[in-house]
């Protein structure tokens, strides 16, 4: 049997349900996925608190809020092949992995990836498959996928990732350029085009297509 879950824990699934997260299987992930171990230490007290924190390269754990209301909005199912743009910590990941048939997360900072592999691994998530790499070009030889999530902000979709979803699929993506002007759009993707919902405003940090310069090979120059 499982350990009860914490009063920390148990506080923040609460707080998610009154904030309006209804779907049981999204609730069940986050309170069986420790947000803990994909904090860094110094921000490891405040890791069941509804808060963003920051992960280092100018990166974000999304708030719990956001990172269940996103995994709500993709309507996952237990057979569906996920992508993920943006491992980031790799948080949202394995909430997603607890839902899914298998997820593919792409993240262009090598040492978050490196760090987000290594929990992956610890935590036994097998179902995940990571790669280093620029989002916004998908991961072609994967696609079609039947959900797709974007965890970074661009000006708009980029049309290649509307392009992986298969029939019937959903994106979920923030889009804008500037971060107080941002909103969460899910896009369906139907026989006859696609359709969008706007979700309400959000804040993340922006997509950015191309490598860090520090992952460059050694000895080339820009």
């Amino acid at each position: 049997m499982s350990e009860p879950a914490s009063p920390k824990v148990v506080r923040l699934v609460m707080e998610l349900r009154g904030l309006g997260i209804t779907d049981a299987r999204v609730l069940s992930a986050i309170e069986r996925v420790p947000r803990d171990a994909f904090v860094p230490k110094a921000f490891r007290e405040q890791a069941w608190e509804n808060v963003a924190l920051p992960i280092g390269h100018g990166q974000t754990i999304s708030q719990p809020l956001v990172v269940a209301l996103m995994s709500q909005a993709l309507e996952v199912g237990e057979r569906h092949k996920v992508l993920e743009i943006g491992t980031g910590s790799g948080y949202q990941g394995a909430i997603l992995s607890k839902l899914c048939r298998r997820i593919f997360t792409i993240e262009r900072h090598r040492d978050l990836l490196k760090e987000a592999e290594r929990r992956f691994a610890e935590l036994k998530l097998h179902n995940v498959t990571t790669r280093f790499g620029d989002g916004s070009k998908g991961w072609p030889e994967q696609q079609p996928f039947e959900r797709i999530i974007v965890t970074a902000a661009a000006p708009a979709v980029p049309q290649v990732l509307i392009d992986s979803l298969a029939e019937g699929g959903i994106l979920v993506a923030p889009v804008g350029e500037e971060r107080r002007d941002q909103q969460l759009l899910r896009i369906r993707r139907t026989s006859d085009g696609v359709v969008t919902e706007d979700l309400g405003p959000v804040r993340f940090v922006p997509l950015i297509e191309g490598l860090p310069r520090a992952t460059k090979p050694p000895g080339k120059r820009p």
